[in-house]
């Protein structure tokens, strides 16, 4: 008798954990044709196509898509752990951006804000949501990208960050680890979120050369970047040396004087080592910082998960491989505790990289 009571209650426990499971699964089919979890991410797949169109230039991985990236970074890190930082993840460097385009670390961000905020005025969403749905956006228009997340419900913002909370390529190592740490980023995650550059580019430290990429496959989410800032330098892309960058390998590249020191030193060497021909892995971590970077400040409790609005990316179609003329002969390691994998050449001789376009 105790078995056949305990049994049944077994089957009603059961039975509604499924009903649970499927209430929290089930899909609302908005006005506009799209699936999505939650009736209140409607609104924004009409916005998602205006981004494409009028910011993105088609669903682009181009100069915009990088651009909005870097501005959300700007935008988030303006925070710490220990209050008396900024906002974090609100928009205040699109909605306060007489002040924070003041800054020096900034520089180069006054042209985005001028592409944006056109488009942000047109669409009813709080500065921090526009910055940070852009930046999910522009990220799936780079193939090998992650999907990431987007939380939708920011309040506005209440005032400008300080200055002086975003690294800058000039910076040590040590300055660096410190302000991630007092945002709340490991060396780890500060790694990862270096990712980024893999679309970047440079457009102020030599004003010379504007959409200066960081690597050579400045269209591809890939692994490249970690690869290539790790080969011996041997010129400078532009005007000479400037504040900020250190010799490149490649001829129209620009290696960052921070992502080179980053890739040496012993609390760093080992995660950009081990990043170099790990797709999976570099995605990973890099969609996991995001997602912890794109809500610094925010009370997650009060946001809802939008990131089925986010577009899919394509896939990466790899493996990276050295720019010709480049082997293992021209590598530049500080980390003995992981294997190098092995990776193949392009054939030719070595490459010049082109500007971004659009820059």
């Amino acid at each position: 008798m105790a078995f056949t009571r305990l049994s049944a209650i077994v089957v009603l426990a059961l039975g509604a954990s499924q009903i649970a499971n499927a209430a929290i699964t089930k899909r609302v089919t908005c006005a506009s044709g799209h699936v999505t979890a939650n009736a209140a991410c409607c609104a924004l797949f009409p916005m998602v196509d205006i981004l494409q169109d009028q910011l993105f230039d088609g669903a682009e991985c181009g100069e915009e898509a990088h651009s909005a990236l870097r501005i959300s970074f700007h935008d988030a890190i303006g925070f710490s752990l220990h209050g008396g930082k900024g906002g974090g993840a609100d928009g205040s460097i699109l909605a306060f951006n007489s002040t924070e385009l003041q800054f020096h670390a900034n520089g180069g961000i006054d042209d985005i804000v001028a592409s944006q905020f056109p488009v942000f005025q047109q669409l009813d969403l709080s500065a921090g949501d526009f910055i940070h749905l852009a930046a999910a956006v522009g990220v799936a228009n780079c193939p090998g990208a992650p999907r990431l997340k987007f939380m939708f419900g920011r309040p506005p913002p209440k005032a400008a960050a300080p200055d002086l909370t975003v690294p800058e390529p000039t910076d040590s190592v040590t300055k660096i680890l410190e302000r991630f740490a007092d945002a709340g980023f490991s060396p780890q995650e500060a790694v990862a979120l270096l990712s980024s550059h893999t679309i970047a580019a440079a457009d102020v430290v030599d004003v010379t050369i504007p959409g200066t990429p960081f690597d050579s496959t400045a269209g591809t989410f890939d692994t490249q970047v970690f690869l290539e800032v790790l080969l011996k330098g041997t010129a400078f892309p532009g005007n000479g040396s400037q504040a900020g960058e250190v010799l490149s390998p490649l001829a129209g590249e620009m290696r960052l004087q921070s992502d080179f020191a980053i890739s040496q030193d012993p609390r760093t060497a080992c995660f950009w080592q081990a990043m170099v021909n790990d797709q999976n892995r570099m995605v990973t971590e890099f969609k996991d910082a995001m997602a912890k970077l794109q809500v610094l400040g925010q009370n997650t409790r009060k946001l809802v998960d939008c990131s089925d609005v986010v577009p899919v990316p394509q896939p990466f179609a790899g493996p990276i491989k050295f720019p010709a003329s480049f082997s293992n002969k021209d590598l530049q390691l500080a980390c003995k505790n992981v294997r190098f994998p092995n990776i193949a050449t392009v054939a030719g001789p070595a490459p010049t990289v082109a500007p971004v376009p659009g820059s």
